[in-house]
């Protein structure tokens, strides 16, 4: 489905997809020149080595550290001016402790995050402060995101408290009512609180927060989940709107495969804390060539009955490997059905498979696989 087509509520129950982003893992200096968007538009976000362990301490007195918690380990992308980064992957992949690192929710233990050349990972007091105008972030849960003490219009205020330079005082209260305008609620709800509207209208509460300060990106935290299919097709086509109308860059993080399809530009797999294959939307969900990648498409409801029997389904043995302690060597080793010796000694690099170099066509995409082929999934 191209985008800028509105979505329905059929549609999105009727299909269902996976993923691509970008990552390589990153040793020694990280090249910022050699990571441009695949879009073909300017970066205005690189990622580049981004690394998060949690520490494992034990100890009441004299607290020891004892490992730690991969949640990402070695996460690259760039995300281009005006595009749509899509991120999907099972729980605990580490898809929203990347969202919170790009805001600076979360300091990162390694890498950097350059928004418009500047590192912005180590920034602190009124430098980062100015850099978060910019960037912004749609919570997961419209339900816990929203201070209930406060009025609709203190909500979506507050950032005028806390960037004065944006609106004057005397017209903040009007600014708000265009925003509620914008993402479709009624101004007069203005003096309403958080309990008095659906989940549905709560995300656009939530939405139209971050518009506040007219950001340039804005980080989607898997925004729809919360909500029923009909609602999140509501707020899938307000966001593909919202895009258009203001230039936005978004990093989207979901798990229905459908929506991640429908609104990304491009989109990238995870596991384990790392990108396993990035590609455009064809690339990927037409012409997979990691394992993980064609196992999650290929547990995507399909509508045909005649085509659900004759497609081939891929059942994962086994768990998700605990991030304290991942299998060496390629990390989806012990769920892969073609893993070989080599997969436990080597970490595979995420790039185009040797078998596709030099060969163009939809396959010859980044695939961190040691025996990546290509696989139709979804019929």
């Amino acid at each position: 489905m191209p985008r800028g087509e509105h979505i329905s509520k059929k549609q999105l129950e009727d299909s269902g997809e996976t993923a691509r982003q970008l990552m390589h893992k990153a040793r020694g200096e990280h090249d910022f020149a050699a990571h441009g968007s695949a879009s073909g538009r300017e970066p205005i976000l690189q990622v580049r080595g981004l690394v998060k362990h949690y520490p494992l301490t034990q100890g009441i007195v004299i607290r020891k550290q004892i490992g730690a918690v991969k949640a990402v380990d070695g996460v690259d992308f760039d995300l281009g001016q005006g595009e749509t980064l899509g991120i999907v992957g099972e729980s605990g992949c580490g898809k929203s402790t990347v969202a919170k690192m790009l805001v600076n929710l979360e300091r990162p233990t390694a890498g950097e995050i350059r928004y418009k050349g500047e590192d912005i990972s180590k920034l602190s007091g009124r430098a980062l402060k100015a850099v978060r105008r910019n960037i912004q972030m749609v919570f997961q849960d419209p339900y816990t995101s929203l201070n209930p003490r406060m009025t609709v219009g203190d909500i979506i205020g507050e950032p005028y408290e806390i960037h004065p330079e944006v609106a004057p005082k005397g017209s903040r209260r009007q600014k708000v009512r265009e925003l509620l305008d914008v993402v479709g609620l009624n101004p007069e709800y203005i003096n309403r609180y958080p309990h008095q509207f659906s989940g549905g209208q709560r995300q656009r509460i939530g939405i139209a927060r971050g518009l506040a300060l007219r950001p340039e990106i804005i980080v989607a935290d898997e925004p729809v989940s919360a909500l029923d299919v009909s609602v999140q097709a509501q707020v899938v086509n307000l966001l593909d709107q919202l895009q258009n109308d203001f230039d936005l860059s978004y990093v989207f993080i979901a798990h229905d495969l459908s929506i991640v399809r429908h609104i990304s530009d491009r989109v990238g797999v995870m596991y384990l804390g790392r990108i396993v294959e990035i590609g455009s939307e064809d690339e990927i969900y037409e012409h997979p060539t990691h394992p993980y990648t064609q196992a999650l498409l290929s547990a995507v409801p399909v509508p045909d009955p005649e085509a659900r029997e004759h497609r081939e389904r891929i059942i994962l043995s086994g768990d998700v490997p605990s991030p304290a302690n991942p299998p060496s060597g390629c990390r989806f080793r012990t769920r892969c059905w073609k893993a070989r010796e080599r997969c436990a000694l080597e970490v595979p690099a995420l790039a185009v498979p040797a078998e596709f170099r030099g060969v163009e066509g939809p396959a010859a995409h980044d695939s961190a696989c040691h025996f990546a082929e290509e696989k139709q999934v979804v019929p």
